[in-house]
């Protein structure tokens, strides 16, 4: 069974940055894709990057791009999101999920979720 887990997630003032990692086990060979999303209390979860090292794609939600980015860390076998330029509405529960089709920020057809990492934003 396909499961990833996040981490790195924490309390962070306005303006600061945070890294998130996000590791797989299970059936890593059907991982096309790797998404990181995000959930904000009475909020609907919603895509935030996506990544694929087949073919070296990356997309972003237009509310990061140029702040967060996406990547993948061989030696540790994650696939990470550098979060810097950090607003207090980035402030949500972040999850990780794969694709074994196509990279996304669509919430459909991902697998694996996680539990979630807090980040907090807030002076």
């Amino acid at each position: 069974q396909l499961q990833l887990v996040e981490s790195g997630g924490g309390l962070v003032e306005p303006g600061g940055s945070l890294r998130l990692s996000c590791a797989t086990s299970g059936r890593s060979l059907d991982i096309y894709a790797v998404g990181w999303f995000r959930q904000a209390p009475g909020k609907a979860r919603e895509g935030v990057a996506c990544f694929s090292e087949s073919d070296d794609t990356r997309y972003y939600a237009p509310s990061v791009k140029g702040r967060f980015t996406i990547s993948s860390d061989n030696a540790k076998n994650t696939v990470d999101l550098q979060m810097n330029v950090l607003k207090p509405e980035d402030a949500a529960l972040y999850y990780c999920a794969a694709h074994a089709v196509f990279c996304t920020l669509q919430l459909s057809e991902f697998d694996g979720w996680g539990q979630g990492t807090q980040v907090t934003v807030s002076s």
